[in-house]
């Protein structure tokens, strides 16, 4: 997946890939482009019409799309991303690949990341919503009880910290969970490939796709796709074993200062007066009958 150099990055393959994949997804017409006679042999835009499109030589942006991203600035990059009509999630992802293969000083050393104790504070202040916090791997490394309570599918694994793309693509009761697997699942391998591109230096994220990917004939299939996405706020869906179908917004929130090191918040929140915040409020009825152990009544704030 990821290469590792001092330094660098050998990321030449994903960066390949990713653009193959992301111009197979344009057609000439949503490009404003003639489609012309003849076979086409590719099922979205040709290396040259991107060029075209891009303002650049036919012959450099095969070079970008073989992999040779170092030194590119960021206007040329700009302007490839509009011709591949990429989203915010897609461009983002695109310069973090660049950024990764420039030359660069040693990456430091990374320190498995805490939950300082004031955002502690604010989940344990959360008492109608839960929340939790969460690193890029998409291990819960703090959550609030009503949170412990939601996800209790996920903490039946002793394994800590909980994971939720390993609860996802190993676990088979989380296809019971979420009754939308299939959506929850190309979410999940979405916001992995963006971290990857984000901090391709990161060893327990790689180990966690190659494991992913060894066992997991979906979880191939969804990398092999190149998706990314930013996941900012939306519905979700669960199927929780004790109050059944909810239906909640969620809300997910990077945490801003430097030591949090890539963690983000999110809170989950019912409708005023619907079935599922009806469901909240049991499901908090049921979670203060519960036991818990203290790493998820506290928040599993070390990795």
């Amino acid at each position: 997946m990821i290469r590792r150099n001092v330094g660098v990055v050998d990321n030449r393959a994903e960066i390949r890939e990713f653009l193959v994949t992301r111009r197979a997804k344009v057609t000439p017409e949503q490009a404003g482009l003639q489609r012309g006679g003849g076979h086409r042999r590719v099922p979205g835009l040709r290396r040259e019409e991107v060029a075209v499109l891009a303002g650049v030589s036919t012959e450099w942006y095969v070079r970008l799309e073989k992999g040779h991203i170092s030194g590119v600035s960021d206007e040329v990059l700009g302007a490839v991303a509009r011709a591949l009509q990429l989203d915010e999630a897609e461009r983002l992802h695109l310069f973090d690949l660049a950024r990764a293969a420039r030359p660069s000083p040693s990456p430091r050393r990374r320190t498995r990341p805490t939950v300082r104790p004031s955002v502690l504070r604010i989940l344990e202040s959360m008492t109608g919503a839960p929340a939790f916090v969460r690193n890029g791997r998409l291990d819960v490394l703090a959550i609030n009880p009503l949170g412990r309570a939601l996800y209790s599918p996920v903490f039946e694994d002793p394994a800590r910290p909980a994971n939720l793309a390993r609860f996802c693509f190993l676990d088979p009761v989380s296809r019971h969970f979420y009754p939308d697997w299939n959506q929850v699942a190309q979410t999940t391998v979405a916001l992995l490939r963006s971290q990857a591109g984000r901090d391709p230096y990161n060893r327990e994220l790689t180990d966690l796709v190659g494991e992913l990917a060894t066992r997991s004939e979906e979880f191939r299939g969804g990398w092999a796709a190149h998706d990314v996405r930013l996941h900012q706020n939306g519905t979700k869906h669960f199927r929780h074993p004790v109050v059944g179908l909810l239906d909640v917004a969620f809300d997910s929130m990077p945490l801003p200062a430097r030591e949090d090191q890539d963690l983000t918040m999110t809170c989950y929140t019912a409708e005023p007066g619907s079935p599922s915040e009806d469901a909240l409020k049991m499901l908090a009825s049921w979670a203060a009958t519960v036991t818990t152990d203290q790493d998820t009544a506290t928040g599993e704030h070390a990795r």
